[in-house]
């Protein structure tokens, strides 16, 4: 160890480490993309043109000591990335993302044992870390199809590629709806099997469906679902079996437990969709009969008051988040049944939602949409009458980081319409 050593710690070994105050600092300053780092050791790191991933040392003992400074005060503009390298970091494991991307922070992490690992003694957003990874994995399921009712799901690969069909587990039925929840799984829910019903089905983070959990809420059909406060998700509005437009909301714990009935906010609607922004939020839009409004929900899962104007009004459309904090909303019915829309709109970070786009793909409604591949969509399924085979259709149209639909890939699976999607797994 150089430096000198004041205040000093002893580590569980008995070896003494140096605390802040003796850190011995690199006196070249990092400029790179990357950074091995050592215990007791600080470092200066200028991010002015580039992003850095610092790499904590493979193995620590309790007391071990890093500092890191941002030379340059540009974190905020290129972030650094610190992977933990197998040890956990203020006790997630390293599979968790850890960043800091404020201006003028300097980092002081210390180690503390196996459970927690390194932890910071000091940083200006210990809050903001870590984060959890963002998910891979997507799956859309259930609806209707030329044979009727179906309970099957298609699994999407974190390179947004479709799989067969996998045998349904639950019971089949259209018009339901699925979200994330705790952050790596995902849950299908609602819907009408004849007639409505709340039944749900949870999905593992290796995308299994469970067998059918009995119905808590009002049942009812047509509602929308998105995860909000990064491991929690809603499901809101619908319609009851005589077509009566509801706006109560359920909330799901990071436990996949349904909750009971909240009290709507805004218009009564069905065939609306819904989508994660901003990281730990969401927004509830558009619906029958085709209006042309949203509702923003907080990370504490409450749902804000109508906001109108935001696009052309349409129903049966599909919704997913893309790009990390930003959301998409896409295809859909327009001013009647006929007018089958392949539009979107993006929404920005903030919640606030764009014009129409032109469309790119084959128009259709009753599709759906999920995040995967980590910053991607991805838009699924749906019905069009007068496209030549079964109306009922099986396409997909990708949505790539920066909200752009790229061209219709023939689809793989049961063609059908009223089908829910969902992503999960935090592993490619």
């Amino acid at each position: 160890m150089s430096g000198t050593v004041v205040s000093n710690v002893f580590r569980t070994s008995g070896v003494i480490a140096a605390t802040a105050a003796g850190i011995s600092f690199e006196s070249t300053v990092t400029t790179g993309t990357t950074l091995s780092v050592e215990a007791g050791r600080g470092y200066f790191i200028n991010t002015t043109s580039n992003i850095c991933t610092v790499t904590l040392p493979s193995s620590a003992a309790a007391g071990d000591q890093i500092v890191l400074v941002d030379f340059a005060r540009t974190w905020g503009t290129n972030k650094i990335v610190i992977d933990s390298n197998g040890l956990n970091f203020q006790g997630q494991d390293d599979t968790y993302v850890v960043e800091y991307n404020t201006s003028g922070v300097t980092v002081n992490i210390v180690y503390s044992g196996a459970s927690k690992g390194w932890t910071p003694i000091s940083d200006d957003v210990v809050t903001d870390a870590p984060a959890a990874p963002p998910t891979q994995r997507a799956l859309f399921g259930f609806g209707y199809g030329a044979s009727g009712l179906t309970g099957a799901t298609n699994l999407i690969n974190s390179s947004g590629v479709a799989a067969t069909d996998t045998s349904a587990v639950g019971t089949a039925r259209q018009n339901l709806s699925a979200t994330n929840y705790g952050g790596d799984k995902a849950i299908f829910a609602f819907g009408n099997t004849g007639s409505v019903t709340g039944i749900s089905n949870l999905v593992s983070n290796q995308g299994v469906v469970a067998s059918d959990v009995s119905a808590v809420g009002t049942a009812s059909s047509n509602k929308a679902a998105a995860s909000y406060g990064l491991d929690k998700g809603i499901f809101g509005y619908g319609a009851t079996g005589d077509g009566t437009g509801l706006n109560i909301s359920n909330l799901v714990s990071n436990s996949g437990v349904i909750g009971s009935n909240v009290s709507g906010v805004g218009t009564a609607r069905n065939a609306l969709a819904a989508a994660t922004y901003g990281l730990d939020k969401a927004l509830f839009a558009y619906g029958a009969d085709q209006i042309s409004l949203k509702n923003l929900v907080n990370n504490q899962g409450v749902v804000g008051s109508d906001v109108t104007g935001v696009g052309t009004g349409r129903s049966a459309l599909g919704a997913a988040g893309y790009g990390g904090d930003k959301a998409i909303f896409g295809y859909g019915n327009g001013a009647n049944t006929d007018a089958v829309l392949s539009m979107t709109n993006l929404v920005n970070n903030q919640g606030v939602v764009g014009s129409d786009v032109s469309g790119v793909g084959m128009a259709r409604w009753g599709l759906a949409a999920a995040a995967y591949g980590g910053d991607k969509a991805i838009f699924g399924f749906g019905y069009r009458e007068g496209q030549g085979g079964s109306s009922y259709k099986s396409v997909t149209n990708l949505v790539n980081n920066q909200g752009v639909v790229a061209s219709d890939v023939t689809g793989v699976g049961s063609g059908r319409r009223w089908v829910a999607a969902a992503n999960y797994s935090y592993s490619a």
